[in-house]
């Protein structure tokens, strides 16, 4: 099984941007482990703060891989682009959040994204990831 992981804009700075809301782990030491939590998975990685790389990438691994992780990050609010780009793909997606969305400001509660993705796992910090990746190995 391949599944891409697609994070968006500020995700590359995880361990040191607000570790009250996204914690202390840098996605990199998080990701090493979700590779040995799943040997069999062949994981692929892509993180940008530009939408149009997103839009790029989700294209890219969205036929050529059988599932994406995405996070959309601040985009999921603002991007219709990357919501369409989520709708024209054939591998299923699944939207994650590491804080609850929908706990937080007014304007994060709206996603151009959700309603394109096979699910939404919002608030479970980065268990949300490895939780994404055991739906997707059951469901395909």
């Amino acid at each position: 099984m391949n599944i891409a992981i697609i994070n968006g804009p500020n995700l590359n700075l995880l361990g040191k941007r607000e570790p009250e809301v996204y914690g202390k782990e840098t996605f990199e030491t998080f990701f090493e482990n979700l590779i040995r939590k799943f040997p069999n998975v062949q994981f692929k990685y892509f993180q940008s703060n530009v939408e149009g790389e997103l839009v790029n990438a989700i294209q890219e691994y969205g036929f050529t891989t059988d599932g994406i992780i995405l996070n959309p990050a601040g985009y999921t609010h603002t991007s219709v682009a990357i919501g369409d780009a989520v709708a024209a793909v054939v591998s299923a997606v699944v939207e994650v959040h590491i804080s609850n969305i929908f706990a937080r400001e007014e304007f994060r509660k709206h996603s151009h994204v959700s309603a394109k993705c096979a699910g939404v796992i919002s608030g479970l910090g980065l268990k949300g990831y490895e939780l994404a990746v055991r739906y997707l190995i059951d469901s395909l």
